[in-house]
């Protein structure tokens, strides 16, 4: 029985780097908790390094989501240096997403669908590294112009855009979700993301690991090639793996 993971935690300096905000900013909705976002509270402290507060980074996250809306209708982004870069929360709020965790949510969950940030800056401690991304506006720009509707992107054919992935490898490999789309048939990660989180993958609800010192994939779920093909053999097409 695969034991549940430990909750990923994140001090006041991470997740300021993430929204935006300063730490200051959010120790403060901390503080505060009791009156920000309509009576739903920041979330409780879950533990201590030194004197430094640490949160469960996924309430953190959820709880930033809660607080916005989706993209506004026929939004115009602002005139801005071509050059001038964006953080994740800026390049949201520049795209029109209300929600600013919007980018950070394509980067993780969507992978190939955002475009790669243009600088990566290393950030934090030796016990806590972590890393702000950043987009130059032209590149978000040529990003809005190529894609012409919700889920899809001009030019980009999603649907070749899965790895080929062997059945008969090594039953232990942990494989990302690139990898576990195509092993179970979808045409994209999306279609593949949408049917975990709305409970259809039951086995690959619980991953079997979390990416560690792999870049821009830290922090992402990993599945047993075994565990991948025990639930394609559980469900109904497109669950037919790839051969």
């Amino acid at each position: 029985m695969t034991s549940r993971r430990e909750p990923r935690l994140a001090d006041a300096a991470e997740i300021a780097a993430e929204q935006g905000l300063t730490p200051a900013r959010i120790s403060g909705l901390y503080t505060e908790r009791a009156k920000n976002a309509a009576g739903v509270p920041f979330p409780e402290i879950a533990d201590m390094r030194g004197r430094a507060r640490l949160w469960d980074h996924a309430k953190v996250t959820e709880w930033f989501a809660h607080r916005t809306q989706p993209r506004l209708q026929g939004h115009a982004p602002p005139s801005r240096d071509p050059e001038e870069l964006l953080n994740a929360a800026d390049a949201s709020r520049f795209l029109g997403y209300k929600n600013l965790n919007q980018v950070t949510t394509y980067m993780r969950d969507h992978p190939g669908y955002f475009p790669d940030p243009d600088v990566v800056e290393e950030m934090g401690t030796d016990e806590n590294p972590y890393r702000r991304q950043k987009w130059r506006v032209q590149t978000l720009l040529d990003w809005m112009a190529t894609r012409p509707g919700r889920g899809r992107r001009a030019g980009v054919d999603r649907g070749s855009s899965l790895p080929d992935v062997p059945i008969d490898g090594d039953p232990d490999e942990l494989l990302g979700a690139m990898q576990a789309a195509a092993l179970l048939g979808y045409k994209t990660v999306g279609s593949f993301s949408t049917s975990l989180s709305q409970g259809k993958l039951p086995l690959l609800e619980t991953p079997d690991g979390i990416a560690e010192n792999a870049g821009r994939q830290n922090g992402r779920r990993r599945w047993t090639r075994q565990r991948i093909l025990e639930q394609a053999a559980q469900q109904k097409p497109p669950g037919r793996p790839r051969r």
